[in-house]
């Protein structure tokens, strides 16, 4: 099985956008500081797309917080029981 498979991309909630937004943080900006396009952080803050784990640790880097507090499991898509 592949990590997609254990974890739909829809059951990722992607926190980007507001702790970029309350850190004063264009899209640009933030691209430029991890290296990556302009397009790739839209989609990351859209869901449509999730980063690797490197450029997840340098954007909770960028923050100063967990990878946990960018990205998350939904509630929903945990395991029962």
């Amino acid at each position: 099985m592949t990590p997609k498979q254990l974890v739909p991309e829809e059951c990722i909630e992607v926190r980007l956008r507001p702790l970029r937004e309350a850190s004063g943080l264009s899209q640009e900006e933030l691209a430029r500081r991890v290296g990556v396009s302009r397009q790739t952080i839209i989609a990351i803050e859209r869901g449509k797309y999730l980063p690797s784990l490197p450029l997840a640790l340098l954007l909770a880097r960028v923050f100063s917080v967990r990878v946990e507090e960018l990205f998350r499991l939904r509630e929903e898509c945990l395991p029962r029981g």
